[in-house]
Order: structure tokens, then C-alpha cells, then sequence
């Protein structure tokens, strides 16, 4: 009984530890990751010197029991001293419950904290058949997915379109579009200044959007190479959170796509198309040029190669006769004493030592030494 009690009690704090969110399916989902509230859970380093410790932290999101995210949500974190974002939009087919670990990183101490986030995708409460992809140059995704930003944004569309019930549906990084990476320049932001915001609404375009489908305003934007353009009626309260007109798109699903075609079933027997007729024998071809060109002159060059290094090799030797005619006597006389003391040196360090008698060269200071105590 009561070595059960621990075990009660650690599952019930683990319970009340994750964090449950709901989202309806289709729309955007953004969940931020405050890094002062796990400030709290490491060390109690929080003051030093009277001041609140800014420790960096790195969050790490998979889904439990999974190496990564499902395949709807996204994480973003631009550095460590700044918080992290959860985000994506998931589709009808991605209902249910959703674990995600979160591991947070003190990059001071490298302590670890785990978390975890129950999302729950109910199903979608509103249909939005009129949507919107507007192109913010001047934005990065993660500049982007904080709530005041996305209020900014969302006033300035509502202008534009005349409606205020719109809502986000995505929010997508120009990089994860095919955008290039930008350059190491100072200031600027990954993605290359650059974010699509979808958003959507039960209303129909205004007069204003419609715009954007006429074949007019492709010619014009083609022409002025997306240069502000004469029908932009857009206006931003926040230069950074201004559209990009030429490269906006409308999209309206209010009306039902037609079918494709049913491909009609035939009687499954092929027509009659007449006899076969093979085709004639191609024509005799004569292979004598190639054979010459392929194996008889390379064989021709590589024998006369070979004659003239025969030539080289044997024909132009010095020879040692010549070779002593040209050469000094005194140089011969060193070199035959040379050789045949070298040999002789041989014969005495060999087997033959014992019989081989002593070499004079060394018995001439002896009998000199004698002949002159006999002198005396």
C-alpha cells in the first residue's frame, strides 16, 4: 500500500506537468515558448549581484516516441536569447491527440528540462472558401508568429478586403517556398526579408483584391518587374508589415472543382490494322575503312615506335672501348686499383682467408722497419 503511494503520486505530478492546447483543423496553430518560464527550473542562479541571470536556452520539439514533428507542426528559434514558436496548420486527416516532448537547454550549466504538450486537433469549426496569400518582403517567419504582429497584420488586410472576420490559415517561411539563403550581410534576416501569410474569410474579395486575377495586373507586374504597381491599394499602418502586390494570389474555393473526366471503357478487342509487314533487311555494310582506321594503323604506329627505341637502346650505346679511349690513364689505373683491391678484400673476408696469402700493400712498412734495424 503504501509503496504504491510514490508511484501515484510522481504519475499525478507528471499529469499535471503537461500543458494541453486545442486547435481547430485548418487553421494556424502558434504556440511560444517563453524562456523565462523555465528560467525557474534549473539552478537558483536567478540573481547575481542583484541582477536576474539571462541564462541562453535551446529548446528541442519531437513528438513522443518519434525522432521529429508530425508532419503539420513546425519549430523555429532564432537564437538563444529569444523564445521559440511552435507552428503550422493541420489538415482534416491530422485529428487526435498530439504528444510533443519538449526539451529545454541551458546552455550555461547544459542542464536539461523536459516538457510536455498535449495538442488536441478538433475538427474545423468554420469553412473559409474565400483565402488570400499575401507576400511580406520586409518579414521573417519568426518576427511574424507573435500575436501583436499578427494583429497588426491582420488590421491592415482587413482594410484591404473590407471584412473583419478573417483568420490565419498559414504562415510560411520564403526558405521552405524554394527561396534562395540569403547573404551573410549584417541585419539581414533568414528567408531574405521575406514571409507568405495566408489568410481566409466566409466574404467574398472586395473590389480591390479582384484585382489580382485580371490579366491585366499579370501584364503590369511583369512589366515593372514587381515595382509598385498602379492598382496597389494596400495600405500598412507598419512599413515592415507591407505587402508585396505583384506576388499575392488569390484563391477560391467557394466553388466546387469539376471532375475530371471518366475515361470511357472500350470493348477490350484492338481494331484490325491489316497484315504485318516486317521490314527489309537493312543494307551490307562495308567495315574495311573502320578495320584500318581501329587496328591497322595504331598497330603501324606502335611498331615504329618500337624501332626507334630499339635503335636508341642498341644502335647509340657508347661501348666501353670508346669509352676507355677517351678516358686518362691515371684515371683508369685508380679505377682498376680500386677494383682490384675491392676484390681482393673479398677474398680475405670470405672462406679462402686461411690460403689467401697477405696482401703486400700491407707487408711494405714492415720490411722497411726491418731493413733499417739491420742497417743499424
Amino acid at each position: 500500500m503504501f509503496s504504491l503511494l510514490p508511484v501515484c503520486v510522481a504519475g499525478l505530478l507528471s499529469i499535471q506537468a503537461d500543458s494541453i492546447t486545442e486547435t481547430p483543423a485548418a487553421q494556424l496553430f502558434v504556440y511560444e515558448l517563453h524562456r523565462e518560464v523555465f528560467q525557474s527550473e534549473f539552478e537558483p542562479f536567478h540573481k547575481v549581484f542583484g541582477q536576474v541571470y539571462n541564462d541562453p536556452m535551446v529548446f528541442k520539439c519531437n513528438k513522443e516516441r518519434f525522432p521529429d514533428l508530425p508532419r503539420w507542426l513546425r519549430f523555429t528559434q532564432r537564437n538563444p536569447y529569444q523564445n521559440g514558436f511552435l507552428y503550422g496548420t493541420p489538415l482534416p486527416q491530422d485529428q487526435g491527440r498530439n504528444i510533443i516532448e519538449i526539451f529545454v537547454i541551458n546552455k550555461r550549466s547544459y542542464d536539461t528540462f523536459r516538457e510536455r504538450l498535449v495538442i488536441n486537433v478538433l475538427p474545423a469549426v468554420k469553412l473559409f472558401p474565400y483565402q488570400a496569400e499575401f507576400f511580406i518582403e520586409l518579414r521573417e517567419v519568426e518576427m511574424v508568429l507573435p500575436g501583436p504582429v499578427q494583429q497588426d497584420i491582420r488590421l491592415d488586410i482587413q482594410k484591404l478586403w473590407g471584412t473583419s472576420g478573417l483568420e490565419f490559415l498559414n504562415i510560411t517561411s520564403a526558405l521552405d517556398r524554394g527561396g534562395r539563403v540569403p547573404l551573410p550581410i549584417p541585419g539581414y534576416f533568414e528567408g531574405f526579408f521575406s514571409v507568405f501569410v495566408k489568410l481566409g474569410s466566409d466574404r467574398p474579395f472586395s473590389k480591390c483584391l479582384s484585382r489580382l486575377q485580371t490579366p491585366e495586373h499579370q501584364r503590369e507586374c511583369e512589366s515593372e518587374s514587381g515595382a509598385k504597381v498602379s492598382g496597389d491599394c494596400s495600405t500598412c499602418t507598419n512599413p515592415a508589415n507591407c505587402i508585396s502586390w505583384c506576388k499575392s494570389v488569390l484563391l477560391d474555393v467557394s466553388r466546387p472543382v469539376a471532375p475530371a473526366a471518366v475515361p470511357t471503357v472500350g470493348s477490350g478487342v484492338l481494331a484490325w490494322g491489316g497484315n504485318f509487314t516486317p521490314p527489309e533487311s537493312p543494307p551490307e555494310r562495308d567495315f574495311f575503312p573502320e578495320y584500318i582506321g581501329i587496328v591497322i594503323v595504331p598497330l603501324v604506329l606502335v611498331l615504329l615506335l618500337c624501332v626507334v627505341l630499339a635503335y636508341v637502346m642498341c644502335c647509340r650505346r657508347e661501348g666501353v672501348l670508346k669509352r676507355n679511349a677517351k678516358t686518362p690513364d691515371l684515371q683508369l689505373y685508380h679505377q682498376r686499383s680500386i677494383q682490384s683491391n675491392a676484390n681482393e678484400l673479398r677474398r680475405m673476408a670470405g672462406s679462402e682467408r686461411q690460403t689467401v696469402e697477405p696482401p703486400r700493400q700491407c707487408l711494405q712498412p714492415l720490411l722497411m722497419a726491418e731493413q733499417a734495424m739491420a742497417g743499424r
